[in-house]
């Protein structure tokens, strides 16, 4: 398969074809923006004033805790509670509250510097995806092949795709797109319902099937949560 600067990391995350290639794409930014945020831009001036005004998300907060050191994480975390006291506080705390400094803090508290980066890269991702789809039958093959896409990407790129696909093409996408995510469906829903049934009396002896981690794949599809390395099934 012919390789770009561009493609190259869109073809090594579906190669890989294990679960959903668009959940592999947003963990790989979060883990390379966690890391560049705590490791070589942790003492860029540019980055710092905007991690101190954005924030992070819970789950992005865990997440440069996860990949950091403790001394940057502090240092990033120093600045930004710094940052909010002078700009989200009243210095007199016996005033009345100031509307305009809780409507700025609400706004805050609902932003995240990770997740919009990654929302400017994913676009730009998309559309190679979409191109490479269009134009590149051994890409095809590879999105065709994917074990498959869950329900929060299935909704975003369908609708991303409506204006990111030419209208010729567009029936075909879609039919690849929701091929890959209805068949996960309609498996999880055979394979839960199996899974209830076993604890009937009368199915006591009966196969569990691939049904016994059946709630853990119910969660990926539904919310993105991985795989646990052990799944325990009550018997």
């Amino acid at each position: 398969m012919k390789e770009t600067i561009c493609t190259i990391p869109i073809n090594d995350i579906f190669m890989e074809k294990s679960g959903c290639p668009f959940c592999r794409m947003y963990d790989m930014l979060e883990t390379q923006y966690a890391t560049f945020i705590t490791g070589s831009a942790m003492m860029d001036p540019e980055t710092r004033v905007s991690t101190n005004k954005k924030g992070f998300c819970k789950k992005h907060f865990e997440k440069i805790t996860e990949v950091g050191k403790r001394l940057p994480n502090a240092l990033i975390l120093q600045t930004h509670l710094q940052y909010i006291l002078d700009n989200y506080f009243p210095k007199n705390t016996h005033s009345r509250p100031d509307k305009k400094k809780l409507l700025a803090l609400d706004e805050m508290l609902h932003t995240c510097y990770i997740c919009d980066r990654i929302q400017n890269d994913v676009e730009h991702f998309l559309r190679t995806v979409f191109k490479e789809w269009e134009t590149n039958p051994e890409f095809r093959k590879l999105y065709q092949e994917q074990e498959f896409i869950c329900l929060e990407h299935y909704q975003q790129i369908t609708t991303i795709s409506l204006k990111g696909v030419p209208s010729k093409h567009l029936a075909d996408f879609h039919k690849d797109t929701a091929d890959l995510a209805k068949k996960q469906l309609e498996l999880l829903i055979a394979d839960t319902t199996h899974f209830c049934n076993m604890f009937d009396y009368r199915n006591r002896d009966a196969d569990w099937g691939n049904s016994r981690d059946a709630i853990e794949r119910d969660l990926r599809f539904l919310a993105g949560i991985p795989l646990p390395e052990e799944n325990k099934t009550e018997e």
